[in-house]
């Protein structure tokens, strides 16, 4: 097995997004990647800015892409990119959905750390998007799958304290890095207060009950939060503006 080192120097043809692309000196752009087999990749597309550059109609957000690039830099130089055929296209909402996916991606994932079936749910994502209307169905079961990658997975089945299994008519309050704990009528809490069925629905990722889907978003809200720090999500407040998700 080749070193990490010489991985980074040469890549061919590795499964690729583009989440975010911005200038580079007088022609060329950076292109913030998000590949399968070595997660997080920038790269420069040298010429890419030229008006007759090849790749001006490749380099583009929610398409697939084979991409292939050199160097043990943190940016590494683009050698080839290749469309490998387009989803339909993202319109409204859903557009933007796709770019606070990005954005996520963008923000919570460390440079090149591969994860395959978050890649793959991407995809999925993506896809949903295009042809569905249930967006905060869509967006909650990719943040649920984004946090399990990033070793905040969800407790959704019981209780962290007692281990008793989540009862529907019980209200809980959810423990950051921990888990769902029963309120007491007795005990006060500054925590978020969620019904046990919001927690059951979840786990079963149906947000059909009114409830569920404001209780859900405000519960990942919470948990992205923490994870962001002082990182702003710009893409949120577009989403806040256009549909309460």
């Amino acid at each position: 097995m080749a070193a990490a080192g010489s991985d980074r120097a040469r890549q061919d043809q590795q499964p690729a997004y583009v989440l975010h692309t911005y200038p580079f000196r007088e022609t060329s752009l950076v292109v913030e990647t998000y590949t399968r087999a070595a997660g997080r990749v920038a790269v420069v597309a040298r010429g890419a800015r030229r008006p007759k550059s090849a790749l001006r109609g490749v380099l583009l957000a929610f398409q697939p892409l084979l991409l292939s690039w050199s160097g043990k830099s943190e940016l590494h130089t683009l050698i080839r990119a290749e469309w490998q055929g387009g989803y339909l296209p993202l319109k409204g909402l859903s557009l933007i959905c796709g770019f606070y996916l990005n954005e996520l991606l963008l923000k919570l994932l460390a440079r090149h750390d591969p994860h395959e079936d978050l890649f793959d749910t991407y995809a999925a994502t993506l896809r949903a998007l295009a042809g569905e209307a249930d967006h905060a169905r869509i967006l909650r079961a990719f943040e649920k799958k984004l946090l399990g990658e990033l070793g905040y997975a969800l407790t959704l089945d019981q209780d962290v304290e007692t281990g008793r299994p989540i009862a529907s008519e019980r209200v809980y309050t959810y423990v950051v890095e921990r888990g769902p704990v029963a309120l007491a009528a007795e005990r006060a809490t500054n925590g978020l207060e969620l019904a046990g069925q919001t927690l059951l629905d979840m786990r079963n990722d149906d947000y059909t009950n009114p409830v569920t889907q404001q209780q859900s978003k405000a519960l990942m809200r919470l948990l992205i939060n923490h994870l962001l720090g002082d990182q702003v999500l710009h893409t949120r407040q577009l989403l806040r503006d256009l549909q309460q998700l």
